[in-house]
């Protein structure tokens, strides 16, 4: 007999229909029908749309922190689990729910292993107005994405900070999920969203986890209501499973730094790692260092003195060339660039994340699948930030791009991206951390 045959001849624990009917008369699926459920999705006997209408009753009616906590573990196992402990160091992990210009990973990562914290920063690639991680990195001439667990582990021994892809036996189940949700309109479902990115981050094997939520019209929570639901859900389920978690709630209402796009978002890394940059990314650079090196039991140094001395440079240059990179290449440019101009004179008091990140994206830094290539030197890089005075003609950002027909949609994106207020106005006061959730 052969497998398949097998598998049909073996009665299912559960029926589908049966689970869908529960959560759709708001009733708590119990921990047998959320482990057949998971499980029998990923061997195709559940089929897409009984979970599409599973999925749909969950964002509809909820889900309970033990139901949620238990799906998350259904998803882990569904796959395999990383092991650090056989590290000589303590690890820890950041995760970013996504905005624009958010190339935080790339000085954090470094900054923190300088203080002998192991940083397995397991990052994906853009999707939409949200950059990803990788895009960024592969702009560095040679530098690869995808290393073997041994390489990953003796990288984090030997350097401290390693950022790849995830390997494909992490959290199988959360891959075919997601792409479920993405063609369903189940994206935004709080229970499904904190289960996803908690179950590869567990899946990961950290030590300890921070959370960076973003809030705001360039994040996908834009209510800061839901964004403290999501990150509070987020921190249950990893204290839940044993990670110390912490999450900040962060500003997305506006760019992070000055640049939007993958060889610029590198570039004014390095800046940070030199010890200049936006004063907004370093900012946060250092907020999010300082909740790493708490939940791995690093307490009483400054990570600040890090970035400006120079010791976090050290560890990317040493980072960037165990994966194959040149940490002295010159990066990619654009071949073409077209300037934004005030068109009055005043003070900038709003310049909208989503719009800048559209127009990135629309120049070829981003994809709108998957499959997409994208452009290493596109982007937007501004040359203003909210509360600046300008004056009529000054430029305000440029657009860069290797296709200059892009421009069109790329202005179009930005029509109402500026807001010019007549001098002596201010904008509005964002801080940039808006909030912490700690377990408890």
């Amino acid at each position: 007999m052969s497998s398949r045959e097998m598998t049909e001849a073996r009665p299912e624990p559960f029926d589908a229909v049966d689970v869908i009917r529960t959560k759709r008369d708001r009733g708590t699926l119990s921990p047998g029908q959320i482990d057949w459920v998971i499980d029998a999705y990923t061997r195709g006997v559940v089929a897409e749309e009984q979970m599409a209408a599973l999925n749909m009753a969950i964002l509809l009616n909820g889900m309970d922190r033990a139901e949620i906590a238990r799906w998350t573990n259904a998803m882990i196992a569904s796959g395999e689990r990383m092991d650090f402990s056989g590290l000589s160091r303590p690890t820890a992990d950041k995760h970013s729910t996504g905005g624009v210009g958010d190339k935080i990973t790339l000085p954090l990562a470094p900054l923190v292993a300088v203080f002998g914290v192991a940083v397995p920063q397991l990052s994906g690639r853009g999707l939409g107005h949200t950059g990803g991680t990788l895009d960024k990195l592969e702009s560095i001439p040679g530098w690869r994405a995808a290393l073997t667990n041994a390489e990953m582990l003796a990288q984090l021994e030997e350097i401290g900070a390693v950022i790849c892809q995830a390997g494909s036996g992490l959290a199988p189940a959360d891959r075919k999920l997601y792409a479920l949700r993405d063609v369903t309109g189940t994206v935004e479902a709080i229970p499904l969203i904190a289960s996803s990115i908690m179950s590869k981050k567990i899946a990961e094997g950290t030590g300890s986890l921070v959370l960076d939520v973003k809030v705001g019209s360039g994040a996908f929570m834009k209510d800061l209501a839901q964004a403290t639901e999501l990150a509070r859900t987020m921190v249950d389920l990893g204290t839940d499973a044993g990670v110390r978690t912490v999450a900040l709630l962060t500003d997305m209402s506006t760019p992070l730094g000055l640049t939007a796009g993958n060889a610029l978002e590198v570039r004014e890394s390095v800046e940070v790692l030199a010890g200049g940059g936006p004063a907004d990314v370093v900012e946060l650079t250092v907020a999010l260092a300082r909740e790493m090196l708490a939940g791995a039991g690093v307490t009483g140094v400054d990570p600040g003195e890090a970035l400006a001395d120079g010791r976090a440079m050290d560890v990317w240059k040493r980072m960037i060339a165990a994966q194959g990179g040149d940490p002295d290449a010159e990066l990619p440019f654009a071949r073409e660039t077209e300037t934004v101009l005030a068109t009055t004179d005043g003070v900038l008091v709003g310049l909208d994340a989503l719009a800048v990140g559209v127009a990135a994206w629309r120049l070829g830094a981003g994809r709108a699948r998957r499959s997409d290539p994208v452009q290493a030197g596109a982007g937007v890089e501004l040359h203003v930030k909210p509360g600046a005075v300008v004056r009529a003609g000054e430029p305000l950002m440029t657009l860069h791009t290797d296709t200059p027909e892009r421009f069109a949609r790329a202005m179009e994106a930005l029509s109402d991206a500026v807001v010019i207020a007549p001098e002596g106005s201010s904008p509005p006061h964002h801080r940039l951390v808006l909030d912490r959730i700690y377990a408890g």
